[in-house]
């Protein structure tokens, strides 16, 4: 490994944490902080919040010292009016996350934050370039259809943002799923196919930055990623999908589970006549705790699940992802099954 991935990641990940025990006094003395309501919060006092913010600040000097004034980002494959939206973006979604978690906002207006941010994507040039067809390994053009591109990347991006913001409901573990998607995508960027050391250098600092916040955010959490964090997560690693040669197959598989689980609750709030975006307790996280997992080991399962299917995405070509993409949805289905089972089981003896 080159010594500047080394120094990327060291240096976010101490930057990272020391931002953190920033943000923690900082938002204990203005008072932005989660309380518990036995409901779905259950942690034992109320804690900090805008975690997301000592992510942001990590990543973003760090790319800016290492990436600009070191000379490592501004020639490959990513135009520096790219890494500019990426911090725009980011301070888009540090915006909305603090006015959220101060002020509460309602769903129709937080989401003006993420489509600002995603339509900053687009505008700076990021494309989804091809798509490859698993059955045929025909390659569709897109570079070419500038609107199809441009709207791929958009709803894209604003799907991996979501997910992990509906998944943020467990000490670390948007966190942790997020920096394993992350140093993925930083072994993807170093592959023979790929070799891009620009979107190895976002890949490994954004890890960095998420593990060293991850040491305060690990259950018992000192602090929470926030509205801004559990945004920026997702985003990210839309963006570095894309840039890294249109690697939507690898992020799908590494943010498989999220995906899935966004999909089932959505489509039971809406079979329930409630909106896709109110809180409730039908994730897949807390289905595992009511059936007896403790909330360490619940995330700890997660994130098992998401290393073995991200890594696979290392040594796989698009039909074998598609085959893993299958056998994930088929897990996926047999967790949800067992998971109910067991918990019909154990309503069963109490009644």
């Amino acid at each position: 490994m080159q010594t500047i991935y080394i120094i990327s990641f060291v240096a976010a990940f101490v930057v990272s944490w020391l931002c953190s025990l920033w943000v923690i006094r900082m938002a204990s003395r203005a008072k932005i902080l989660d309380v518990p309501d036995m409901e779905r919060k259950f942690h034992q006092q109320a804690t900090p919040t805008l975690g997301g913010l000592a992510v942001f600040l990590s990543f973003f000097l760090v790319t800016l010292a290492v990436g600009i004034l070191g000379g490592h980002l501004l020639d490959g494959n990513i135009p520096f009016r790219v890494l500019l939206a990426i911090w725009v973006g980011g301070v888009v979604l540090m915006v909305g996350g603090y006015l959220d978690d101060r002020y509460q906002l309602p769903p129709y207006f937080s989401i003006i934050f993420p489509v600002v941010s995603s339509l900053l994507i687009v505008v700076s040039g990021v494309k989804a370039v091809s798509v490859h067809n698993p059955f045929t390994n025909n390659v569709i053009v897109l570079d070419q259809l500038s609107f199809l591109s441009g709207l791929v990347v958009f709803v894209w991006t604003m799907t991996l943002t979501y997910a992990t913001k509906l998944l943020d409901g467990m000490d670390g573990l948007v966190t942790g799923i997020a920096a394993i998607g992350a140093l993925v995508l930083f072994g993807i960027s170093l592959t023979p196919q790929v070799m891009q050391q620009q979107t190895a250098i976002l890949a490994i600092t954004l890890a960095g930055s998420l593990l060293g916040f991850l040491v305060l955010n690990f259950y018992p959490a000192k602090i929470f990623l926030g509205e801004g964090g559990s945004t920026f997560a997702g985003f990210m690693l839309a963006i570095l999908a894309v840039v890294s040669g249109g690697k939507i197959a690898t992020a799908l598989l590494v943010m498989g589970i999220p995906l899935l689980d966004m999909t089932w609750v959505i489509i039971q709030r809406l079979q329930s006549g409630r909106s896709p975006f109110s809180a409730d307790r039908r994730h897949l996280h807390y289905k595992l705790l009511e059936i007896g997992f403790s909330e360490p080991k619940t995330v700890l399962f997660l994130y098992v699940l998401t290393a073995a299917f991200g890594l696979s995405a290392l040594f796989l070509q698009s039909r074998g992802k598609l085959i893993a993409l299958v056998i994930l949805f088929a897990v996926m289905l047999v967790i949800i099954a067992t998971m109910f089972s067991l918990y019909k089981k154990k309503r069963n003896k109490y009644e």
